[in-house]
């Protein structure tokens, strides 16, 4: 690696990898260099810059267990019994249930659903919710983006007389559950390498299973049915619960993606139209379905029932859509209230938790609603570059969400830590998770996480070198580059938009934007004397925003961090480069 900057105004060291030059042969391609230091290599690039599910897709019976999973379900569906399918109150889960029963429904099978509530049921399989679906006369149980930690429930449904296909995606616990059938890429004995699919994906793969069985069966009366049905319309919710259970866009949930944000684009699906037009999103990318699309979804799970959100994406009925889309708007607005203020409470918490120079983070408030404690860890996390667990309080209790860095394995040390006794629940993957203690375990528990994510890190504070795609000269920050970036896209998690270092920059003028004034907006002159407009989100008040804002630091010139983007106002399109922090 090499370091293009030691120490920037944010404290950063930026560096760049060269250990591919060798690889090149001669070519000087920006694309190439940024997909080889990415670990592509020279022979996928064609496959990684034009995914397409046909080249991606595997065999879905590579999945341990896949066989069993969908011989029952097909003939669940052939015998014309009712079929139960359990999510999740996550976009994840609710996409998940949303085309398994999607599917169900089109074949015509005898299908009903049921979503957790956050606050009473929590997180996975329930035994009351268990013991109503077998009253409504369920004889098969289909778990879709949970289960695997449910084996105590997995017991009881069993005992009740009903069969049980588990599919997930989560991290099992040394025992796997009892059921008929376990599909998830995470089994120890499962050697499909997807581990890296959300529960949305592996759902996916077990329609495509039944949909083989069921058209193997050649029963007439489904054939028809069968034949009308296009998966790949209902990669539009596979996207969304990919995107928003912050997945890695590797491999086939690149090809999902990149396939799913087109089918979201010819807006097929009424509730998300309509949800679509109320956030007034015209185009669907990566960042409006993580930031716009799926808050609005996860809103009615985080502040009551997901169910909302299912009924929106199930309905053919556009009076009803209206009806949900404006709830879930409304929702998601009361949840922005929220935790704007438990946000204030719990940055006063993390910088005091952070003066001792640990390497994780947590903090835990008395009666803070439990539906915001992920996004807040996220933005914790974010800000202060260390793997953070946020919590509340009440009854002797402790409920919350964590949201890690690269290089921690959130999701094993919650696994460790239920192990040792240390949490009561607990369940997650590498980049998030989600667990319960008793307040008095909560010293213990921190305890454990410092120790652990210091293992993982073999000892040192978490890096905060930040890895640069390429650099030049701030002259070639134009539309031509930004459109030749997109062919990267889709950007996400594992392939996030290219970081690039612009030098040469000279500032012209800096101003205070939006109404909490803690954004900047303004424009660089550059050696080519063109003209680069930039924004600068919450860099107000940090050491980059006010250097940027001394009217004595005009005209000089600057090396720029960030990410160049397409910026439409009053219908002119231009280069925008959107700032991240700068170095003399």
């Amino acid at each position: 690696m090499r370091k293009i900057v030691e120490k920037s105004m944010l404290g950063h060291a930026w560096v760049v990898s060269d250990d591919f030059e060798d690889c090149l042969d001669g070519s000087d391609d920006m694309l190439h260099r940024i997909l080889l230091r990415r670990g592509v290599s020279v022979d996928d690039f064609e496959k990684f810059l034009n995914p397409s599910v046909k080249e991606y897709m595997p065999d879905p019976f590579v999945l341990h267990d896949m066989r069993a999973a969908a011989k029952i379900i097909s003939d669940a569906v052939l015998n014309n019994e009712k079929i139960a399918v359990y999510g999740d109150y996550d976009v994840d889960g609710i996409t998940s249930t949303a085309i398994f029963v999607k599917y169900m429904r089109a074949i015509g099978a005898d299908v009903m659903w049921h979503l957790p509530t956050r606050e009473g049921e929590g997180y996975g399989l329930h035994s009351d919710a268990v013991h109503a679906i077998h009253n409504a006369g369920a004889k098969l149980l289909v778990t879709v983006d949970c289960g695997i930690s449910g084996g105590a429930e997995v017991e009881l449904a069993r005992s009740l007389g009903m069969r049980v296909v588990v599919t997930d995606h989560h991290s099992p616990d040394a025992n796997l559950p009892n059921a008929d059938a376990v599909v998830n890429p995470k089994r120890t004995d499962d050697d499909s390498g997807l581990t890296y699919l959300a529960g949305v994906g592996v759902a996916f793969l077990t329609l495509v299973a039944v949909n083989r069985e069921l058209k193997n069966s050649n029963r007439s009366d489904l054939m028809e049915k069968i034949q009308s049905i296009n998966l790949l319309n209902l990669l539009d919710c596979v996207a969304l619960g990919t995107i928003c259970d912050t997945m890695s866009l590797v491999g086939l949930n690149r090809a999902f993606v990149a396939t799913g944000l087109k089918v979201l684009n010819l807006r097929q699906n009424l509730g998300l139209r309509v949800l679509m037009d109320i956030a007034r999103v015209d185009r669907v990318s990566v960042y409006t379905a993580g930031f716009v699309i799926g808050p609005r979804l996860n809103a009615a799970g985080r502040l009551d029932s997901a169910a909302p959100a299912l009924e929106l994406l199930l309905t053919d009925n556009p009076l009803i859509a209206q009806d949900l889309a404006h709830k879930l708007d409304a929702m998601n607005q009361e949840r922005i209230n929220i935790q704007n203020i438990i946000m204030a409470q719990a940055t006063d918490m993390a910088d005091r938790y952070c003066a001792d120079g640990r390497c994780s983070l947590f903090v835990c408030g008395d009666n803070w609603h439990g539906g915001v404690m992920g996004i807040i860890a996220g933005r914790l996390k974010d800000k202060y570059n260390l793997p953070a667990c946020v919590a509340t309080r009440a009854d002797g209790m402790i409920n919350g969400s964590g949201r890690s860095i690269p290089g921690v394995n959130l999701g094993a040390i919650i696994h460790d830590a239920l192990a040792h006794g240390l949490i009561c629940e607990g369940g997650g993957h590498a980049a998030a998770a989600g667990f319960s203690l008793t307040a008095d375990q909560e010293s213990e528990f921190c305890e454990f996480l410092e120790r652990s994510v210091l293992d993982q890190l073999n000892g040192n504070m978490p890096a905060t070198d930040i890895n640069v795609d390429m650099e030049m000269d701030a002259g070639g920050a134009t539309m031509n580059l930004v459109k030749k970036l997109e062919k990267l896209e889709p950007f996400g998690q594992g392939n996030p938009e290219p970081t690039l270092v612009l030098r040469g920059a000279i500032l012209n003028r800096a101003l205070v934007m939006g109404r909490g004034g803690a954004h900047l907006r303004g424009d660089f002159r550059t050696s080519t004397g063109g003209r680069l407009d930039f924004v600068g989100f919450n860099l107000v008040g940090t050491p980059v925003g006010n250097f940027l804002l001394d009217d004595a630091n005009i005209n000089t010139k600057i090396m720029l961090l960030g990410r160049l983007k397409e910026n439409s106002y009053n219908g002119r399109t231009t280069a925008q480069f959107v700032l991240e922090d700068i170095a003399l």
